[in-house]
Protein backbone atom coordinates (compact mmCIF):
# COMPACT_ATOMS: atom_id res chain seq x y z
CA UNK A 1 0.00 0.00 0.00
CA UNK A 2 3.01 2.03 0.15
CA UNK A 3 2.13 4.03 -3.81
CA UNK A 4 -0.24 5.34 -2.18
CA UNK A 5 -0.49 9.25 -1.77
CA UNK A 6 -2.44 9.38 1.82
CA UNK A 7 -1.90 6.77 3.79
CA UNK A 8 -5.71 7.08 5.23
CA UNK A 9 -8.68 9.38 4.00
CA UNK A 10 -10.81 9.79 6.87
CA UNK A 11 -14.98 10.43 6.75
CA UNK A 12 -16.23 11.81 9.71
CA UNK A 13 -18.16 14.44 11.09
CA UNK A 14 -16.15 17.90 11.63
CA UNK A 15 -17.00 18.87 15.45
CA UNK A 16 -15.46 21.96 17.58
CA UNK A 17 -15.20 20.02 20.93
CA UNK A 18 -15.29 22.24 24.30
CA UNK A 19 -14.49 20.54 26.72
CA UNK A 20 -14.68 20.96 30.75
CA UNK A 21 -13.62 19.65 34.10
CA UNK A 22 -16.88 18.79 36.06
CA UNK A 23 -17.68 16.66 39.26
CA UNK A 24 -19.67 13.75 39.31
CA UNK A 25 -23.34 15.75 40.50
CA UNK A 26 -23.25 17.96 37.53
CA UNK A 27 -23.82 14.83 35.18
CA UNK A 28 -26.42 13.80 38.03
CA UNK A 29 -28.31 17.30 37.99
CA UNK A 30 -28.31 17.23 34.34
CA UNK A 31 -29.82 13.75 33.87
CA UNK A 32 -26.24 12.60 31.84
CA UNK A 33 -24.83 9.07 31.20
CA UNK A 34 -21.90 9.13 31.88
CA UNK A 35 -19.34 8.05 29.47
CA UNK A 36 -22.02 8.03 26.64
CA UNK A 37 -22.14 10.29 23.50
CA UNK A 38 -26.04 11.84 22.78
CA UNK A 39 -26.87 14.11 20.20
CA UNK A 40 -28.61 17.78 21.21
CA UNK A 41 -30.61 20.42 19.21
CA UNK A 42 -29.00 24.08 19.49
CA UNK A 43 -31.58 25.01 22.24
CA UNK A 44 -30.21 22.54 24.75
CA UNK A 45 -26.45 23.25 23.24
CA UNK A 46 -26.39 26.73 24.29
CA UNK A 47 -28.30 26.03 27.59
CA UNK A 48 -25.82 23.37 28.89
CA UNK A 49 -23.02 25.32 27.30
CA UNK A 50 -24.56 28.45 29.80
CA UNK A 51 -23.77 25.90 32.74
CA UNK A 52 -20.57 24.97 32.45
CA UNK A 53 -17.65 26.45 33.86
CA UNK A 54 -13.97 27.52 32.26
CA UNK A 55 -13.79 25.57 28.51
CA UNK A 56 -11.07 24.62 26.00
CA UNK A 57 -12.49 24.56 22.33
CA UNK A 58 -10.33 22.33 19.99
CA UNK A 59 -11.08 21.39 16.86
CA UNK A 60 -12.50 17.63 16.59
CA UNK A 61 -14.64 14.88 15.71
CA UNK A 62 -13.31 11.18 15.68
CA UNK A 63 -12.17 10.74 12.21
CA UNK A 64 -10.36 14.35 12.44
CA UNK A 65 -8.80 13.59 15.41
CA UNK A 66 -7.12 10.43 13.91
CA UNK A 67 -6.53 12.32 10.94
CA UNK A 68 -4.66 14.66 13.04
CA UNK A 69 -2.76 11.86 14.47
CA UNK A 70 -1.23 10.47 11.14
CA UNK A 71 -0.22 13.51 10.55
CA UNK A 72 1.71 14.19 13.96
CA UNK A 73 3.52 10.64 13.03
CA UNK A 74 4.83 11.96 9.67
CA UNK A 75 2.25 10.19 7.60
CA UNK A 76 0.05 12.09 5.01
CA UNK A 77 -3.66 11.91 5.79
CA UNK A 78 -6.82 13.38 4.06
CA UNK A 79 -10.02 14.06 5.39
CA UNK A 80 -13.74 14.61 4.37
CA UNK A 81 -16.23 16.77 7.03
CA UNK A 82 -19.09 19.64 6.14
CA UNK A 83 -18.33 22.62 7.83
CA UNK A 84 -20.61 25.85 7.33
CA UNK A 85 -18.56 29.03 6.10
CA UNK A 86 -18.51 30.42 9.50
CA UNK A 87 -16.10 31.61 12.03
CA UNK A 88 -16.03 27.95 13.79
CA UNK A 89 -15.75 26.42 10.39
CA UNK A 90 -12.95 28.64 9.30
CA UNK A 91 -11.07 27.62 12.56
CA UNK A 92 -11.88 24.30 11.76
CA UNK A 93 -10.26 23.99 8.35
CA UNK A 94 -7.38 25.99 9.21
CA UNK A 95 -6.52 23.74 12.29
CA UNK A 96 -6.73 20.90 10.26
CA UNK A 97 -4.61 22.19 7.52
CA UNK A 98 -2.55 23.32 10.33
CA UNK A 99 -1.73 19.98 11.32
CA UNK A 100 -0.82 18.27 7.93
CA UNK A 101 -3.77 17.05 6.89
CA UNK A 102 -5.39 17.57 2.99
CA UNK A 103 -9.03 19.18 3.61
CA UNK A 104 -11.12 20.25 0.89
CA UNK A 105 -14.30 19.63 1.32
CA UNK A 106 -16.72 22.46 0.31
CA UNK A 107 -18.50 24.09 3.22
CA UNK A 108 -22.03 24.60 3.68
CA UNK A 109 -22.96 28.54 2.73
CA UNK A 110 -26.86 29.87 4.29
CA UNK A 111 -27.69 26.70 6.09
CA UNK A 112 -27.08 25.49 10.08
CA UNK A 113 -23.54 26.36 11.73
CA UNK A 114 -20.81 24.06 12.26
CA UNK A 115 -21.30 21.73 14.85
CA UNK A 116 -19.59 21.57 17.75
CA UNK A 117 -19.65 19.11 21.26
CA UNK A 118 -19.59 19.59 25.00
CA UNK A 119 -17.26 17.11 26.64
CA UNK A 120 -17.64 16.72 30.28
CA UNK A 121 -14.75 15.35 31.95
CA UNK A 122 -14.96 13.74 35.12
CA UNK A 123 -12.31 13.01 37.93
CA UNK A 124 -11.57 10.22 36.71
CA UNK A 125 -10.84 10.76 32.84
CA UNK A 126 -13.97 9.38 31.59
CA UNK A 127 -15.64 11.71 28.98
CA UNK A 128 -19.69 12.25 28.67
CA UNK A 129 -20.07 14.09 25.40
CA UNK A 130 -23.34 15.99 23.97
CA UNK A 131 -22.81 16.81 20.33
CA UNK A 132 -25.00 19.29 18.20
CA UNK A 133 -24.30 17.73 14.82
CA UNK A 134 -25.14 20.90 12.58
CA UNK A 135 -23.36 21.34 9.12
CA UNK A 136 -22.13 17.55 9.75
CA UNK A 137 -25.49 16.23 8.23
CA UNK A 138 -24.97 18.21 5.30
CA UNK A 139 -22.23 15.39 3.95
CA UNK A 140 -23.49 13.67 0.93
CA UNK A 141 -22.02 12.12 -2.24
CA UNK A 142 -21.24 15.05 -3.46
CA UNK A 143 -18.73 15.67 -0.98
CA UNK A 144 -16.93 12.47 -2.20
CA UNK A 145 -13.73 13.51 -4.19
CA UNK A 146 -12.82 10.53 -6.17
CA UNK A 147 -9.34 11.59 -6.58
CA UNK A 148 -8.68 11.29 -3.11
CA UNK A 149 -10.12 8.38 -2.34
CA UNK A 150 -8.43 6.38 -5.19
CA UNK A 151 -5.19 7.75 -4.36
CA UNK A 152 -5.37 6.68 -0.22
CA UNK A 153 -4.50 3.47 1.22
CA UNK A 154 -7.05 3.28 3.28
CA UNK A 155 -10.78 4.98 3.25
CA UNK A 156 -11.74 5.29 7.28
CA UNK A 157 -15.04 6.39 8.65
CA UNK A 158 -16.66 6.45 11.81
CA UNK A 159 -19.65 4.89 12.83
CA UNK A 160 -20.93 8.31 14.53
CA UNK A 161 -21.54 9.41 10.51
CA UNK A 162 -23.95 6.62 9.89
CA UNK A 163 -26.60 8.62 11.41
CA UNK A 164 -27.55 11.02 8.11
CA UNK A 165 -29.25 9.32 5.47
CA UNK A 166 -26.98 11.18 2.55
CA UNK A 167 -23.95 10.10 4.91
CA UNK A 168 -24.22 6.63 4.53
CA UNK A 169 -24.65 7.04 0.41
CA UNK A 170 -21.44 9.24 0.38
CA UNK A 171 -19.66 6.15 2.13
CA UNK A 172 -20.62 3.42 0.57
CA UNK A 173 -19.62 5.41 -2.88
CA UNK A 174 -16.35 6.11 -1.33
CA UNK A 175 -15.82 2.57 -0.13
CA UNK A 176 -16.72 1.25 -3.65
CA UNK A 177 -14.17 3.78 -5.30
CA UNK A 178 -11.48 2.91 -2.62
CA UNK A 179 -11.93 -0.95 -3.82
CA UNK A 180 -12.03 -0.34 -7.73
CA UNK A 181 -8.89 0.96 -7.33
CA UNK A 182 -7.34 -1.83 -5.12
CA UNK A 183 -7.83 0.21 -2.22
CA UNK A 184 -8.63 -1.01 2.02
CA UNK A 185 -11.94 0.28 3.75
CA UNK A 186 -12.72 0.48 7.45
CA UNK A 187 -15.31 1.72 9.87
CA UNK A 188 -14.67 2.41 13.45
CA UNK A 189 -18.07 1.52 15.65
CA UNK A 190 -17.56 4.75 17.45
CA UNK A 191 -20.36 4.06 20.66
CA UNK A 192 -22.07 1.07 21.97
CA UNK A 193 -25.35 3.32 21.40
CA UNK A 194 -23.98 3.21 17.72
CA UNK A 195 -24.32 0.08 17.42
CA UNK A 196 -27.39 -0.60 19.37
CA UNK A 197 -28.92 1.79 16.53
CA UNK A 198 -27.03 0.27 13.47
CA UNK A 199 -26.26 -3.41 14.30
CA UNK A 200 -27.89 -5.28 11.51
CA UNK A 201 -26.39 -2.56 9.06
CA UNK A 202 -22.74 -2.93 10.17
CA UNK A 203 -23.47 -6.14 10.27
CA UNK A 204 -23.96 -5.90 6.55
CA UNK A 205 -20.90 -3.90 5.74
CA UNK A 206 -18.98 -6.48 7.20
CA UNK A 207 -21.03 -9.44 5.42
CA UNK A 208 -21.43 -8.20 1.73
CA UNK A 209 -17.32 -6.83 2.06
CA UNK A 210 -18.03 -2.84 2.15
CA UNK A 211 -15.68 -2.99 5.55
CA UNK A 212 -12.41 -4.79 4.99
CA UNK A 213 -11.39 -3.77 8.91
CA UNK A 214 -13.57 -2.77 12.25
CA UNK A 215 -12.12 -1.22 14.93
CA UNK A 216 -13.73 -1.59 18.10
CA UNK A 217 -13.28 -1.41 21.95
CA UNK A 218 -14.17 -4.31 23.96
CA UNK A 219 -18.20 -2.61 24.94
CA UNK A 220 -18.50 -1.60 20.98
CA UNK A 221 -17.42 -5.21 19.75
CA UNK A 222 -19.93 -7.30 22.61
CA UNK A 223 -22.79 -4.49 21.73
CA UNK A 224 -22.22 -5.51 18.05
CA UNK A 225 -22.16 -9.60 18.93
CA UNK A 226 -24.95 -9.20 21.46
CA UNK A 227 -22.85 -10.61 24.06
CA UNK A 228 -21.26 -9.56 27.75
CA UNK A 229 -18.64 -11.99 27.32
CA UNK A 230 -15.75 -10.48 25.86
CA UNK A 231 -14.26 -14.08 24.45
CA UNK A 232 -17.20 -14.92 22.67
CA UNK A 233 -17.31 -11.55 20.68
CA UNK A 234 -13.91 -11.67 19.91
CA UNK A 235 -14.57 -15.36 18.43
CA UNK A 236 -17.55 -14.13 16.66
CA UNK A 237 -14.92 -11.24 15.07
CA UNK A 238 -12.63 -14.00 14.17
CA UNK A 239 -15.24 -15.83 12.19
CA UNK A 240 -16.08 -12.85 9.89
CA UNK A 241 -13.03 -13.58 8.36
CA UNK A 242 -11.63 -9.78 7.91
CA UNK A 243 -9.35 -7.91 10.45
CA UNK A 244 -11.08 -6.74 13.76
CA UNK A 245 -8.63 -3.88 15.39
CA UNK A 246 -9.91 -4.15 19.28
CA UNK A 247 -8.62 -1.97 22.33
CA UNK A 248 -9.07 -3.14 25.18
CA UNK A 249 -7.99 0.10 27.70
CA UNK A 250 -5.50 -0.56 30.35
CA UNK A 251 -5.32 -3.81 29.27
CA UNK A 252 -3.75 -3.41 25.65
CA UNK A 253 -5.18 -4.02 22.15
CA UNK A 254 -5.40 -6.89 20.26
CA UNK A 255 -5.75 -7.59 16.07
CA UNK A 256 -8.14 -10.53 15.15
CA UNK A 257 -7.36 -11.67 11.49
CA UNK A 258 -7.46 -15.01 9.96
CA UNK A 259 -4.02 -15.44 10.60
CA UNK A 260 -4.95 -15.52 14.28
CA UNK A 261 -4.89 -12.71 17.51
CA UNK A 262 -2.20 -11.01 18.49
CA UNK A 263 -2.26 -8.82 21.60
CA UNK A 264 -0.23 -6.52 23.23
CA UNK A 265 -0.23 -4.55 26.21
CA UNK A 266 -0.66 -0.88 27.44
CA UNK A 267 1.55 1.65 27.56
CA UNK A 268 2.36 3.04 30.93
CA UNK A 269 1.65 6.32 32.05
CA UNK A 270 1.59 8.68 34.76
CA UNK A 271 -1.50 10.01 34.93
CA UNK A 272 -4.96 9.68 32.62
CA UNK A 273 -6.36 13.39 32.62
CA UNK A 274 -8.62 13.08 29.82
CA UNK A 275 -9.88 9.81 27.62
CA UNK A 276 -11.04 11.90 25.02
CA UNK A 277 -9.83 10.74 21.41
CA UNK A 278 -7.86 7.24 22.90
CA UNK A 279 -9.24 5.65 19.93
CA UNK A 280 -8.86 8.11 17.52
CA UNK A 281 -5.46 8.07 18.28
CA UNK A 282 -4.92 4.27 18.73
CA UNK A 283 -6.50 4.65 15.22
CA UNK A 284 -4.02 6.94 13.90
CA UNK A 285 -1.36 4.40 14.93
CA UNK A 286 -2.74 1.23 13.30
CA UNK A 287 -3.51 2.79 10.14
CA UNK A 288 -0.77 4.14 9.64
CA UNK A 289 1.18 1.37 10.50
CA UNK A 290 -1.23 -1.06 8.03
CA UNK A 291 -0.81 1.71 5.07
CA UNK A 292 3.04 1.29 5.90
CA UNK A 293 3.06 -2.70 5.52
CA UNK A 294 3.97 -2.97 9.08
CA UNK A 295 2.80 -6.12 10.86
CA UNK A 296 -0.43 -6.39 13.55
CA UNK A 297 2.19 -6.71 16.34
CA UNK A 298 3.84 -3.23 15.33
CA UNK A 299 0.29 -2.03 14.44
CA UNK A 300 -1.00 -2.61 18.19
CA UNK A 301 1.68 -1.00 19.80
CA UNK A 302 1.87 2.19 17.80
CA UNK A 303 -1.74 2.59 17.83
CA UNK A 304 -1.26 2.18 21.75
CA UNK A 305 1.74 4.65 22.02
CA UNK A 306 -0.47 7.22 20.74
CA UNK A 307 -3.29 6.43 22.82
CA UNK A 308 -1.47 7.05 25.74
CA UNK A 309 -0.04 9.88 24.66
CA UNK A 310 -3.11 11.82 24.02
CA UNK A 311 -4.83 10.89 27.45
CA UNK A 312 -2.03 12.68 29.82
CA UNK A 313 -3.38 15.53 28.51
CA UNK A 314 -6.82 17.52 27.96
CA UNK A 315 -7.63 17.06 24.33
CA UNK A 316 -8.41 14.85 21.33
CA UNK A 317 -5.04 15.36 19.43
CA UNK A 318 -1.96 15.50 20.05
CA UNK A 319 0.31 18.10 21.56
CA UNK A 320 3.79 17.22 20.72
CA UNK A 321 4.91 15.22 17.70
CA UNK A 322 3.84 11.65 18.01
CA UNK A 323 6.76 10.51 15.67
CA UNK A 324 9.00 11.92 17.72
CA UNK A 325 7.30 10.24 20.65
CA UNK A 326 7.55 6.80 18.56
CA UNK A 327 11.17 7.45 17.44
CA UNK A 328 11.56 7.59 21.28
CA UNK A 329 10.17 4.76 21.94
CA UNK A 330 11.91 2.80 19.45
CA UNK A 331 9.92 2.71 16.94
CA UNK A 332 10.98 2.46 13.25
CA UNK A 333 9.01 4.71 10.99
Amino acid sequence: MTDARFDALCIGNAICDVFSHVEEDFLVRENLVKGAMRLIDTDEALTLYGKMGQTVRVSGGSAGNTAAGIASLGGQPAYFGKVAKDELGETYAHDMTGTGVHFKTTPLVNGVPTARSMILITPDGERTMNTFLGACTEFGPSDVDQEIVAASAITYMEGYLWDPEEAKKAFLAAAEIAHQNGRKVAITLSDAFCVDRYRPEFHGLIKDGVVDIVFANDHELKSLYETADLETAISAAEATGILTALTLGENGAMAISPQGRVKVDAQTIDEVVDLTGAGDLFASGFLFALARDYDYKIACELGCLCAASVIGHVGARPERSLKDVALQDGFSI
